[in-house]
């Protein structure tokens, strides 16, 4: 019997908030939330104030930057150049004549016997061209974000699963459209957005097999058998395979290059924020229940904390990482820190009610954080001061939505997406609310 997305969601969350025996279990209770101080992001590692845009470009951006680059996601390796990629059309009539489905293989190496992605392109037929696009990875595969039958199936690594979508940790026909409510192709391409999805195995396998597979040994020295200890995890990958989908981009007449919103949602949705950290050509950056080590405060400890996420997922964050385990008060850093890496482009952060280990209000409080950094850039960062009600999107340069629900992406949170979008890029069809 097919799983439904509802599964899928039940399965994801079960392994993120799964606590072993005799661990400590999460704290869902504000009250119990320890005090704390956060480091400034406009202060820098030689107690000088940053009162200046100059200061932030040439002094404290780098500092921050080297932090999380060197003790939380790893330094990532230089891309190859040139890129090289093939692209064939799937469908020119998709989705009932309203958008074109592409695929594109694109090498990660710029080499035809190395690694490669699948990437599924869908383009707006009626919009004005070039167009703005959403880019993001998938949990599933492509096939899994709409069931046309010309999507390719996945060939890479998958998770298992009880309802025979993944068999051998291959994909298998029955995981087409599994995913689809998450990837609503219409609804967006009716707001005259194209999308570019790929699956995120396609980089790097989400498990830890001591990074013998996926894109990082492709990168080692002679005689190197894992990644040094500030060395790129596998958020980081799967970061640099996402610049690697703008590489593709830029050179697809198709699309706005200029205009291009970067997306992801849990574990992708931290792989989104450090995408769009590190790669300035993301115009947008929207991370969905990014949680711990996304747009959540690590100081707060609630939900899912530092030790915890290093502990079940030991490959995502780079050796270094690890020694902020229950010392989360040591760290030169926090999340907050991550968003104004973003500044001054727009950041929309976005949670869920019931998603409490992932930490709504520690999400919307580094938004708070990050303010600062977005007004000294010349920006209205951000237009709230206190957390908003559900549904009660603030629109301003650093945003923040919170929606009733659990743990995923709905129809909701696109259209808060294009939104936001709509109202940065100076387009027609945002109808947000904003404070």
């Amino acid at each position: 019997m097919r799983r439904t997305i509802r599964g899928w969601v039940g399965l994801i969350v079960g392994i993120a908030a799964a606590v072993p025996a005799g661990a400590q279990p999460p704290n869902y209770d504000e009250a119990k939330v320890p005090e704390y101080r956060l480091p400034d992001p406009l202060l820098t590692q030689a107690g000088e104030k940053v009162t200046t845009p100059r200061q932030w470009w040439s002094i404290r951006r780098p500092e921050i930057l080297k932090l999380f680059s060197e003790q939380m996601y790893g330094r990532a390796p230089q891309p190859p150049r040139p890129i090289r990629y093939r692209q064939r059309v799937i469908d020119s009539k998709a989705l009932g004549g309203k958008a074109t489905f592409l695929n594109v293989t694109i090498w990660l190496l710029g080499e035809q016997d190395g690694p490669s992605m699948e990437v599924l392109l869908v383009i707006p037929n009626a919009a004005p061209r070039p167009v703005p696009a959403f880019v993001g990875m998938n949990f599933r595969g492509n096939a899994s974000t709409h069931p046309h039958p010309g999507i390719p199936l996945s060939k890479s690594w998958m998770r298992a699963s009880r309802g025979g979508e993944v068999v051998d940790h291959k994909m298998t026909e029955k995981a087409r459209g599994s995913a689809s409510s998450r990837w609503p192709f219409e609804q967006i391409a009716q707001r005259g957005y194209a999308v570019a999805t790929v699956y995120y195995g396609d980089v790097d396998p989400d498990f830890d097999d001591g990074f013998q597979n996926g894109i990082h040994p492709w990168f080692y020295r002679d005689g190197q058998r894992r990644p040094e200890a500030d060395q790129w995890g596998s958020i980081a990958a799967w970061a640099w395979g996402l610049s690697r989908v703008m590489d593709y981009l830029e050179r697809q007449p198709l699309i706005d290059a200029k205009h291009v919103a970067v997306m992801g949602h849990s574990r992708l949705g931290k792989t989104a924020l450090w995408a769009g950290a590190t790669d300035p050509r993301f115009a947008i950056v929207i991370s969905n229940d990014s949680g711990c080590g996304g747009a959540a405060l690590s100081r707060r400890r609630y939900g899912e904390t530092v030790k915890r996420i290093n502990t079940s997922f030991p490959h995502w964050f780079c050796e270094n990482f690890k020694q902020y385990n229950d010392r989360e008060d040591e760290m030169p850093f926090d999340q907050h820190m991550l968003i104004s890496l973003i500044a001054p482009r727009p950041v929309l952060v976005c949670s869920a009610e019931e998603d409490r280990w992932a930490d709504p209000r520690g999400e919307f409080l580094s938004c708070r954080h990050a303010d600062p950094v977005y007004r000294l850039l010349g920006t209205d960062g951000l237009a709230a001061t206190k957390m908003p009600a559900i549904h009660q999107p603030v629109l301003s340069t650093v945003g923040y939505h919170i929606r009733a629900g659990k743990h995923d992406v709905t129809s909701l949170d696109w259209k808060t997406y294009c939104d936001f979008a709509d109202r940065h890029w100076k387009r027609g069809g945002g109808s947000g609310a904003s404070q």
